[in-house]
């Protein structure tokens, strides 16, 4: 205990070694202060440093940790769907929330066992890391982005099986931060309370057409946010749609990027709806 405490201290002093010194140079004589204009984007991996303590200083201190997944899709759509897909609805959801930034999507997540292989790990492609190595490096990412001062850190995740790494990180740190004046949340509802496939069946569609895994809902996202993921020729397959054997459960030969559009509004409007339900009774 005393070792790490002594590291933890030794990492701060650093840090506001640093700070300080950055500050003690740009106050040098004939060395001009710096000037920060905050970019357009909300991706702190397109930020410099200066440009997120910038915005940190401007209030800017919500932030949404999308975690999406590399698993197979079909042969129709990309193994990295749910990246792409979560990229996009994490900017929206950021945008509309203002004074939110964005970090790096988790591509890496539970996908099912390696050895011997399970759930989509039977197809050729997918990436699984264990839950419990998926936990911690939530863990890390959030404690990062505190240390950083960010105040409102969200768990956005668009796979079903990244819900529950989520929610227990979530909980973990919203004990152990009681009182520090800093929000930790799950966003479940993004993902299981989002209203599409009641959306679809108004649409006239099925509960089978629309299937749970790489039929309409994932194939018209991504024929809205990427058009290059989809396999066009092979939405269909003489004329059926694709087996579950070929990891498809569902109709995504009756997708569209349209039907995307009004799918992706749906989730983000899901998030935005918890996450401003969070922030009244905080």
């Amino acid at each position: 205990g005393g070792r790490v405490n002594r590291t933890r201290a030794l990492g701060t002093a650093v840090a506001l070694g640093l700070v300080v010194l950055a500050a003690v140079w740009t106050m040098r004589p004939g060395i001009p202060a710096l000037r920060v204009e905050l970019p357009e984007t909300v991706f702190l991996e397109d930020m410099t440093w200066t440009e997120v303590a910038e915005a940190l200083r401007q209030g800017k201190t919500g932030v949404i940790v999308p975690t999406g997944g590399v698993e197979q899709n079909g042969p129709h759509m990309i193994l990295g769907k749910h990246n792409r897909v979560v990229h996009h609805t994490a900017e929206a959801i950021a945008r509309a929330l203002g004074n939110t930034l964005v970090a790096p999507v988790v591509g890496y997540v539970p996908e099912g066992d390696i050895e011997p292989p399970s759930g989509h790990m039977l197809f050729a492609g997918t990436l699984s890391i264990p839950e419990p190595v998926f936990e911690a490096l939530l863990e890390s990412t959030a404690r990062s982005l505190k240390a950083h001062g960010f105040t409102r850190i969200y768990f956005i995740g668009d796979s079903g099986g990244n819900q529950a790494g989520q929610a227990r990180v979530a909980e973990k740190l919203t004990a152990e931060w009681a009182g520090q004046g800093v929000l930790i949340a799950q966003i479940g509802d993004y993902y299981a309370a989002n209203g599409q496939i009641d959306w679809l069946l108004q649409q006239g569609e099925t509960r089978d057409r629309i299937g749970s895994h790489a039929g309409i809902r994932d194939t018209s996202e991504v024929m809205a946010v990427y058009p290059d993921g989809i396999r066009r020729r092979l939405l269909h397959i003489d004329g059926q749609p694709p087996p579950p054997t070929l990891g498809v459960l569902g109709d995504p030969g009756r997708a569209s990027a349209e039907r995307g559009r009004a799918l992706l509004n749906l989730k983000v409007q899901a998030a935005l709806r918890q996450i401003r339900g969070l922030s009244a009774v905080r």
